[in-house]
Formats: C-alpha cells, structure tokens, sequence
C-alpha cells in the first residue's frame, strides 16, 4: 500500500498540475479578451471623440449609399426585405432559439447553454453600449428607411455576428467537409450583407456597423473560450474552429436511464 507520504505528493502533484492548466486558461483567456475587446474599445474611443477622418468616412459612405438608394426604388426595396425580414433580429434570435430547443432535445446540455447565453450576452451588451453612448442616428434628407433608438453599435450586425458563428459553431461537425468552405462563405457574406443594407438604407453610420460587427465577435470569442475550458476539464480534446464546438454532435442521441433499448418489445 503506498504510504501516506506518497499518497500526499500524488495529491499535491496533481494539484500543481491543474494549476498550471488553470494558469494557462486564464492568460489565454486574457489574450482573447485583449484581442478582441481593443479594436472595439479603440473604436469606441474614437467615436465618442469625434475623431474627424472617422466622421468623413462614415459621412461619405451614407451620402453616396443613400443617393443610391433615392434613385433606385427597386434596389431599395431588396434592401429593406433582406435587412428587415431576412436578417432582421427577430428573425436570427428565433433561428438560434430554434437550436437551442434541438440541442436540449439531443441533450447537448452545455453547448445549448453556449449558444443560449451567446446569443442573450450579445443582446445585452448591445443595448447597454447603445445606452452608454447616446450616438444618434443619421439625419439624410429624404430618408428611405427609419430606425428607433441610437445608433452605435447597430444590433442589426452584432445579432448577425453572434448569431451566425452561433449557427455555424454548432452546426459544423453535421456538415460534409466539402461544403464547409462554403458554410463560412454564407455566414460571411450575410454578416457583411447585414452592415451593408443597415448603411445604405441611412439608418446607420459606418462605424456603427464596425462597432457592431467587433462587439458580436468579441462576445462569441469569450463564450467560445469558456466553452472550450469546460471542453478541457470534461477531459475532451480541443478541437480546431473549423471543425465546430462539439464534433460529439455528430453522435446518436443517448437514451434515458432506464428507457428500453432502441428496437426492444
């Protein structure tokens, strides 16, 4: 039997081991913070002081995008329908708590959560910064589109952000190889998409879009990260963004305790 000396260094040596990891989790998750939380912050400075090549930009993109828009009613119309049906955030949250009710049904527990407290956080901290800074929204003669509320950052491009790497964080591991390039391609082009019709419809100013898009990325990062520390202590591997959160997706689906077996008289 081994003494209680070597049953106390076992102890402590594990310790130490799992406080290298958790050192090592906390400043990876520092790094991520760090990466992605300062081009928001530096950006929000620069907004709230009025930094002038920023003020140009965003005033040079909503005058050329809105003269567009007044002397092409059609372009105009395709723009409304994609920014205030198809992408609207009504419509991006219900998809996402669509997922969420299948991975409950599927008993994917934790990544329900993630992308439940994902998408939630994201509302959130939007609401909150619009709150905060009080930016008002662009005021175009002839405006083709109204928006309520403050303008930085716009929802419409934060809620795609979250809610497309939510989608595509979790759906991955179901897709073929093959058509995940073009999985990203979509995600990409809709989140772009999103900031491009908010701006040309003149209810938002370039930055806010930016402001947007970097809010949404830096609350998934952090999200993401927390999930992947449960990965590690759950004792599973880490797994590349491409192959999605939880490869075990692809998994059936495990029955109750207690429940018969599939195919069972």
């Amino acid at each position: 039997m081994p003494t209680r000396d070597t049953v106390r260094r076992l102890r402590e040596r594990r310790l130490g081991r799992a406080d290298l990891r958790f050192g090592a989790r906390l400043l990876a998750a520092a790094v991520a913070a760090a990466v992605t939380a300062v081009p928001f912050v530096l950006l929000l400075l620069l907004v709230e002081g009025h930094w002038r090549p920023l003020l140009r930009v965003d005033a040079g993109a909503a005058h050329r995008l809105h003269a567009v828009a007044l002397h092409h009613p059609a372009w105009t119309g395709t723009l409304r329908f994609l920014s205030d049906v198809v992408w609207d955030p009504f419509t991006l949250r219900t998809v996402v708590a669509v997922l969420t009710l299948w991975l409950l049904h599927r008993r994917a527990w934790r990544l329900a959560a993630w992308a439940a407290v994902t998408a939630g956080v994201g509302g959130l901290t939007g609401m909150l910064v619009k709150a905060v800074v009080e930016r008002a929204r662009p005021a175009l003669q002839d405006a083709v589109a109204q928006a309520p509320g403050y303008s930085f950052p716009s929802g419409h491009a934060m809620t795609a952000t979250t809610s497309f790497a939510v989608l595509l964080l979790v759906l991955l591991p179901l897709v073929p190889r093959g058509w995940r390039p073009a999985c990203w391609g979509a995600a990409a082009v809709s989140v772009l998409g999103v900031g491009f019709t908010r701006v040309a419809l003149g209810v938002h100013w370039f930055s806010d879009v930016l402001g947007g898009w970097l809010l949404g990325l830096t609350v998934t990062a952090l999200t993401a990260r927390a999930f992947e520390a449960w990965r590690a202590d759950a004792g599973r591997h880490r797994t590349p963004l491409t192959e999605g959160l939880e490869p075990e997706l692809t998994e059936p689906t495990p029955e109750p305790a207690g429940a018969p077996a599939r195919g069972a008289e």
